[in-house]
């Protein structure tokens, strides 16, 4: 029996490759379908199932790409309804894998079809779930996102998944191995620890929704409490998912229409398509094309293009180190942006030496702020992070305008009036950088590597309150 991991950072996504006696599964597969084939063909393997642990809407899977280059079955669990072939698994249907066997378990409350599947070793013994959104290692999913489709409250949703963890996954062996589909960082969950397998054992002592004299009511109020606004592109990625997608490869080959600085720039005016920059921030800020938004490969970059383009459909224009090109494409199809309309051929050295308009962010390292603030007492800090990042600790009198709500404070910057931007390492205030200036906001500086930086400075700053205590 072979089990593999594949975990994308990016989107804090795990997609899981199962085998036996040359038979082979795959849960939760990228859009990028390819590397499953691959490992598939290494071992002399065929893919048997693709299984769905529901709808995702953080990712455009890649089943139905997969299923259509080899022939393998998509699999959901119950209440599942798509609008391709599909197998709509029974609560506790076997699947055989080889000597293997996968079974299905129903456990709604994330979604209304969300199912775990439990995997039995050759000797028909308990060994692992994959408990897509179902169950995470530190938090649960999160009940708000199928509010609409399965006309409930969060709440009733909340109160479902109470009985899904206890009735299904709770009374499992505490050896098993729990392989969930998201780990730190993911939108899906509130407070989800940084390892990416556990046991159940383990999660029953650490996870706080699966503390056993929980009552229903104190689960709902805490897997509903704090909860913020689900990123707006997830409701189109659902859609994606439920209704089928291009593939991939066609994708790919639209996009790459290259186009000189001055069709570049001419498009752009034309069509309205948005300029990404996604280059290093560092480039970003020395020299960049006016109104074009930052949001670099180096970081999070698919969930903030999500969090903040929010529209799947809007039209881009990349300025990209063409090496790095097929990763953007790639990156951005994941999340259901699919509309690249071209790229500046030669990368942004061809923009400069056609001599077209540039742009730059001033950026001052953190020793340079301290000594500004002992002159000025008071200066107008925009702290981007997010709220809890912000109450854990912060510079004294910064107002915390977290990146993802940046759009509903453009009124409170004054034109007369300097800000100093920063957040946690650099990679997110200078994105707020960026659109604050596409804007016609310039009064503004940022701060080199964000807070890391600012605490090694005798810079004033509130005492430090570990994030789990927060209310």
């Amino acid at each position: 029996m072979i089990i593999q991991q594949i975990y994308t950072g990016c989107l804090a996504q795990g997609a899981y490759y199962i085998e036996s006696e040359g038979e082979a599964a795959i849960i939760d597969p990228l859009r990028e379908v390819q590397p499953y084939i691959d490992i598939a063909n290494k071992n002399n393997a065929k893919i048997k199932y693709i299984f769905e642990t529901h709808f995702h809407a953080d990712f455009v899977s890649g089943h139905v790409s997969l299923s259509n280059k080899t022939g393998a079955a998509i699999i959901y669990g119950p209440q599942a309804n798509p609008s391709f072939e599909a197998i709509i698994a029974n609560d506790g249907q076997v699947f055989k894998i080889g000597k293997i066997s996968v079974t299905a378990l129903h456990t709604p409350g994330h979604t209304m079809e969300s199912t775990t599947y439990l995997l039995k070793d050759e000797n028909g013994k308990d060994h692992a779930i994959f408990s897509g959104d179902t169950l995470f290692l530190g938090d649960v999913g999160r009940p708000d996102l199928a509010q609409k489709a399965a006309h409930m409250t969060q709440e009733e949703l909340a109160g479902l998944l109470f009985e899904s963890l206890r009735n299904k996954i709770m009374p499992l062996n505490d050896e098993l191995i729990v392989y969930p589909a998201h780990g730190a960082g993911s939108a899906c969950g509130k407070n989800m620890m940084k390892e990416t397998l556990d046991t159940l054992g383990n999660q029953k002592k650490v996870n706080y929704a699966l503390r056993e004299d929980m009552t229903k009511e104190e689960f709902v109020k805490e897997v509903t409490d704090g909860l913020l606004p689900p990123p707006a592109y997830f409701p189109m990625n659902v859609k994606l998912n439920k209704e089928g997608y291009q593939d991939l490869d066609t994708i790919m080959d639209r996009s790459k229409n290259a186009l000189s600085p001055a069709e570049f720039e001419l498009m752009a005016e034309e069509t309205g398509a948005l300029v990404l920059d996604v280059r290093t921030q560092e480039e970003f800020a020395k020299a960049h094309i006016p109104r074009s938004i930052f949001i670099g490969l180096n970081g999070s970059f698919a969930p903030w293009v999500g969090d903040l383009v929010k529209d799947v459909k809007q039209e881009l224009l990349l300025v990209v180190d063409e090496e790095r090109l097929d990763e953007a494409i790639m990156r951005l199809s994941r999340v259901g942006f699919d509309q690249v309309v071209g790229y500046l051929k030669g990368g942004f050295s061809s923009w400069e030496s056609s001599n077209k308009e540039v742009d730059s962010v001033k950026s001052i390292k953190a020793t340079e702020l301290e000594s500004v603030l002992k002159k000025e007492q008071k200066l107008n800090i925009a702290d981007v992070r997010r709220k809890s990042e912000y109450l854990s600790e912060h510079i004294d009198n910064a107002e915390n305008l977290p990146l993802s709500e940046l759009n509903e404070h453009l009124a409170e910057f004054k034109d007369n009036e300097e800000y100093f931007i920063h957040c946690a390492g650099g990679y997110r205030s200078m994105i707020a950088c960026s659109i604050l200036k596409s804007r016609g906001i310039h009064n503004i500086t940022d701060i080199e590597g964000g807070f890391a930086e600012i605490k090694k400075c005798k810079i004033p700053f509130t005492g430090y309150v570990c994030p789990s205590t927060l209310p």
